[in-house]
């Protein structure tokens, strides 16, 4: 009697036990999402910006068509990258951003009255701002990626991750020549 007493309360903390290890993981994957969605929150906005920063621009930098187009194409790649859900397209895409801003911004330079704009200045800290949000919320979603892959792949959390195929999630990468800094010079030489 004492026996199936103690067996059946073994029992009860090993199930419990092994609930809360699904809960957490289930509690991990949910961040990692929600520190994606963070991210896209941030592109989207940054993308409903880039319209009104092109439009502003248009009036004043009738000779740099190149650039402006160079901007929209940027958009429309990370747009893609959003929607595919690719990480490393998202990459990419945010490379040729970064990119094509810096061009437009160094162009501006020569436009003293593009620059004395308020509506120019007002557009370029909103959208210098989302990008350094959205550079914030890569950090987050890294640090909730690999607190996931660390759970799902430690034991005994790897035992239960298996049994319910829990996925690994994918860091947000660059290559080198995303990590570089933009070649300010090449951009006004345009």
């Amino acid at each position: 009697m004492i026996a199936m007493l103690v067996l059946g309360v073994l029992l009860v903390l090993v199930i419990g036990y092994l609930v809360g290890i699904y809960n957490g993981l289930v509690r991990v994957r949910a961040d990692v999402k929600l520190a994606w969605s963070n991210i896209d929150v941030l592109l989207v906005q940054r993308h409903d910006e880039l319209p009104k920063l092109v439009e502003t621009c248009k009036q004043y930098l009738q000779y740099e068509q190149q650039t402006l187009e160079r901007v929209m194409q940027a958009r429309s790649a990370v747009a893609a990258a959003r929607t595919s859900g690719s990480i490393t397209a998202l990459g990419a895409a945010e490379s040729g951003m970064r990119t094509g801003l810096a061009g437009l911004f160094a162009v501006a330079e020569r436009y003293p009255d593009l620059k004395a704009n308020q509506a120019f200045q007002h557009l370029q800290q909103r959208i210098t701002g989302l990008e350094q949000a959205i550079s914030d919320r890569r950090e987050i979603y890294n640090e909730a990626v690999n607190i996931n892959n660390v759970r799902i792949a430690a034991f005994p959390d790897a035992l239960v991750a298996t049994r319910y195929e829990f996925e690994p999630a994918h860091l947000l990468r660059f290559d080198t020549a995303q990590k570089t800094d933009v070649d300010m010079k090449a951009a006004f030489a345009g």
